[in-house]
């Protein structure tokens, strides 16, 4: 199978690496910089799981052509229109695309682009992080992936695209409901992403204070609601392990957006993945108290200094701050005075 990563990031340049262990045909789509880096020193992975280092192939995207079986996605999904654009020279005939990103929007632009039948299902469950080096590395061991097809035309790649998978390290599945799986993994992002950005610290921060335990379970409980009232209420082990992660008060776990508040990153993934979120799509949702009320921080809105402190005190910043900020599609969007426009995603 030859496959196409679009950028040799954090998502991108680990998974990329896991599919050339398996033996797959790997070629990673990336700016002039890293491809001159990757060509001095090669792809560079930490990973308790299995590290990696090596020479891979890198094409940047005047040099593409439309030979590849699968094209995985891995950019920010405010970026997701400016990766479509880059990749379409590499889409041929029978060309799939497979998304690791978040939230359930980026399905409705890339049917819209691909057609519904070109586009897998993919989520993981995995935190890395890219250094200044351009190393990636692994935080923790968790490494789980779960890929489906969304229409019987692409069962077969699915099924390729797991078997390559399943001979790396880390837990794989092959979903035959990979929307309900979509959903799973939303319900838990968007819970644990808005506690974390709002509350500034880890799980095991929010679960320190005096009522942690009880807004993050407002949270999941609305979040659940919402998936279902859309068709897709989660089974109850599924729950239960939502319910393990986000109210396990010794987890370091935090969402990689509370990283970028923390790095002052121009740019959030708010809108994917609390946004829409509160987004009426159906009449028989339910009121989203905790999700409409904790906008996320932006660059131009950003809650009191003291707010990422654990503690009786950190509950009442953080009601008082989600009463105050109202402005939840201008934060999501990135709608803020002053800020860039989009950048190349990878």
């Amino acid at each position: 199978m030859k496959i196409l990563v679009v950028g040799a990031g954090a998502i991108g340049g680990y998974y990329g690496a896991r599919l050339i262990q398996s033996g797959a045909d790997v070629t990673f789509l990336v700016r002039p910089k890293r491809a001159e880096l990757l060509a001095k020193q090669g792809l560079r992975l930490e990973s308790s799981l299995g590290s990696f280092n090596s020479p891979v192939n890198a094409v940047t995207r005047d040099n593409l052509r439309p030979e590849y079986d699968l094209i995985l996605l891995s950019c920010k999904t405010y970026d997701l229109q400016a990766a479509i654009e880059d990749i379409m020279p590499a889409v041929g005939p029978s060309t799939a695309i497979l998304p690791f990103l978040n939230g359930l929007s980026v399905y409705d632009e890339l049917d819209a682009r691909f057609g519904r039948d070109r586009v897998l299902g993919g989520a993981a469950y995995i935190a890395t992080t890219l250094n200044a080096n351009g190393e990636i590395k692994q935080m923790g061991a968790a490494d789980q992936v779960v890929v489906g097809a969304r229409s019987p035309a692409t069962l077969g790649v699915a099924k390729a695209v797991y078997a390559l998978l399943a001979s790396s390290s880390g837990v794989r599945v092959l979903s035959d409901n990979i929307m309900q799986a979509l959903w799973n993994k939303w319900v838990m992002l968007a819970s644990g992403a808005l506690m974390n950005c709002l509350m500034r610290g880890t799980v095991g921060d929010i679960m320190a204070t005096q009522d942690g335990e009880a807004l993050m379970k407002q949270a999941i409980s609305e979040s659940l609601s919402v998936a279902a009232a859309e068709g897709y209420a989660l089974p109850q082990e599924e729950i239960a392990s939502i319910e393990k992660r986000l109210l396990d008060p010794e987890s370091a776990w935090a969402a990689s957006m509370r990283r970028d508040i923390a790095s002052n990153a121009p740019r959030l993934e708010g809108d994917a993945i609390v946004g829409d979120m509160i987004t009426p799509r159906h009449p028989a949702r339910p009121e989203r108290t905790a999700l409409s009320g904790g906008v996320l921080p932006s660059p131009g809105l950003r809650p009191p200094a003291h707010a990422g402190r654990s503690g009786p005190a950190a509950v009442q910043i953080t009601r008082s701050y989600g009463a105050a900020c109202q402005r939840v599609d201008a934060i999501c969007r990135g709608a803020v005075a002053g800020a860039p426009g989009p950048a190349r995603p990878f």
